[in-house]
């Protein structure tokens, strides 16, 4: 059982290997060449319900929903599209840009706490941009009319602005438009400090019948992320859609079916979610509503998010009152919660991709992220939070420590059985199982502590790598970002040799750390008698360096420092049961090995 036991331990690490080799490379692997595959076929057509030239009622209304057709086919700098229209200065605490006249367009947006690299000169992000752009990103809110109500605000409506003055989270602005049948749009904007914008449009009938319109909204990007998608994190269309619930749609999906069409929902928001940032459309919670996530070939290829409500009737003489949200901004966990909480948007806290086992896993951020407010650094917080994990897992880690010192004592007894009952297996077996019985001995318990290590170290990988809040954090020395690889290279020793290495070659001295304390954890048991076993147990450390180099410093950083707390854990509990500590026996063998090779 002593064989199988450590059988067990080899194929629980194998399957993590290999389990981790396909999410995190053969997955996105195959998705990026599907993708560059289906980018070099043949313009797709278009259905029937979002081409250009077909033309759609809804009790009442008639005509499209804007996005059917581009409306460039070349790009422009950014600079140049920003100067097509006036525009409306936008400048809060977190964000800074504009708003076009022309549509009322949220197409220049910038993140002023967020920069391209560590570096704090490098260019702030931007999230947002002209539809003329190579990178463009826009959000609009307007109306879908018929005759009967007139011109009514789109993509082409030329606003005019109450005043003057910028956008600010003190100071919003109004903006007007008549159109030809005497209909009169109002249209609020306000911002939050952080992502938030309210638009709130008041229209008033001057006619001298009754209109219906229906009020819509979008989301449009011209590009895709260019890096190769990960299994963990979801980018591209997202929602929750009322009684529909969670919709997450991948790029690929709708450019091989053209539109991916939900259903009619009441409540709810959708939008385009990439890794740190996200666009989102909050309509009307009352209000029932279809939704789309489309992608369109003619012209420039571009992805859009949009919702439909049903149609509003308005008396003559009388007004009524819209009011959407439109978020944009960094998925930072704490404004999320708010958000979801002061608006009342259902489940808007599944905008960051915390996964399947979202228990685990947000708990688990809410964690780190408390002694990070208390220390300061997310690296210490990564290092308390293993040691209440471990805490909390003691009883159950100590219960399976304690039973193989037990399983040491008996090794003695082990040896006579194995003497008394030769080549009879069976009955060894039935012995040895007698045994574990009356000395309370679980046979799989070296297996328990690296198994729950296995569900702690998914839950953390995930925090680290689809938490804003991880993005660019530092720890100590030359760790800038615990949520990049560490970037020293023992190829080049560690910078001091003046060439760079290639990627794959990325061995830094954190994943050194962790593939030795993986090791001397190992070396804590006696040496497997089989030798395929002990070769599986003296590679398995270089394996695992190699293998989480290239993962978050803030994973490695994590798993060596667990290694140690074990290591120290199982120490004590081996010496309070008067069982010898194998790690010094094992590396002065593994030394005498060495010497008598050479």
């Amino acid at each position: 059982m002593e064989k199988n036991r450590n059988y067990f331990v080899a194929i629980a690490l194998s399957v993590l290997i290999l389990v981790a080799w396909q999410f995190l490379y053969v997955n996105p692997k195959l998705e990026k060449d599907r993708a560059a595959l289906e980018a070099q076929q043949a313009a797709q057509s278009q259905q029937t319900t979002t081409s250009g030239g077909t033309t759609t009622t809804a009790t009442g209304t008639s005509g499209t929903l804007p996005g059917s057709t581009a409306a460039t086919t070349t790009t422009e700098t950014r600079e140049t599209a920003l100067a097509k229209s006036a525009r409306i200065e936008i400048d809060t605490p977190s964000l800074s840009g504009s708003i076009s006249l022309t549509g009322a367009r949220f197409d220049d947006l910038k993140l002023k706490e967020f920069h391209e690299t560590v570096d704090k000169t490098s260019p702030i992000i931007t999230l947002l941009s002209p539809a003329e752009t190579e990178h463009g990103y826009f959000a609009e809110i307007g109306y879908v009319g018929s005759e009967a109500t007139g011109q009514v605000p789109g993509p082409q409506t030329v606003w005019t602005q109450d005043g003057t003055g910028k956008l600010t989270q003190t100071t919003p602005v109004k903006l007007t438009y008549t159109n030809d049948k005497n209909v009169t749009f109002t249209r609020t904007i306000a911002v939050d400090e952080h992502y938030m914008f309210t638009i709130t449009d008041s229209i008033e009938n001057r006619t001298d019948a009754a209109i219906a319109l229906s009020p819509y909204g979008r989301s449009t990007r011209f590009f895709k992320p260019t890096d190769p998608s990960v299994y963990v994190l979801h980018e591209g269309f997202i929602g929750v859609l009322g009684d529909l619930g969670l919709h997450e749609v991948k790029y690929s999906e709708t450019e091989e079916d053209t539109t991916v069409a939900p259903g009619k929902a009441t409540g709810g928001w959708l939008g385009i979610t990439d890794k740190y940032w996200a666009t989102a459309l909050v309509p009307p919670q009352a209000t029932p509503y279809e939704t789309r996530f489309s992608y369109f070939q003619d012209g420039r290829p571009r992805y859009q998010a949009d919702y439909r409500q049903d149609d509003i009737t308005i008396a003559p003489g009388q007004s009524i009152e819209v009011k959407n949200l439109f978020f944009g901004g960094a998925k930072e966990v704490p404004i999320i919660d708010q958000y979801e909480a002061s608006y009342s948007i259902p489940r808007f806290d599944l905008m960051i991709d915390w996964g399947w086992f979202w228990f685990f896993t947000k708990p688990m951020f809410q964690m780190m992220d408390f002694f990070f407010r208390y220390f300061g650094n997310f690296g210490i917080a990564i290092l308390i939070t293993t040691i209440v994990v471990k805490g909390l897992f003691f009883p159950l880690a100590n219960k399976q420590y304690a039973s193989m010192a037990n399983m040491k004592k008996m090794q003695p007894k082990m040896e006579e059985l194995k003497a008394k009952h030769g080549d009879d297996r069976m009955a060894l077996q039935q012995a040895m199982m007698q045994l574990y019985k009356e000395e309370k001995i679980n046979p799989l318990a070296g297996c328990w502590p690296i198994l729950l290590q296995i569900p702690v170290f998914f839950a953390l990988y995930k925090v680290i790598y689809v938490t804003i809040e991880m993005r660019h954090a530092p720890f100590f020395g030359w760790i800038q970002d615990l949520s990049a690889p560490d970037p020293t290279s023992l190829f080049n020793l560690f910078g001091l040799l003046p060439y760079d290495v290639p990627h794959f070659l990325l061995i830094g001295v954190w994943p050194i750390i962790m593939g030795i304390t993986m090791f001397l954890q190992m070396r804590m048991n006696p040496t497997p008698p089989d030798p395929t076993q002990a070769m599986i147990f003296t590679w398995m450390p270089l394996i695992f360096t190699f293998m989480l180099a290239t993962f978050p410093a803030g994973l490695v950083i994590y798993w060596a420092w667990n290694n140690l707390l074990s290591i120290i854990q199982q120490g004590i509990i081996m010496k309070r049961h008067g069982v010898k500590i194998e790690l010094f026996d094992n590396l002065k063998g593994l030394l005498g090995k060495k010497a008598g090779s050479s």
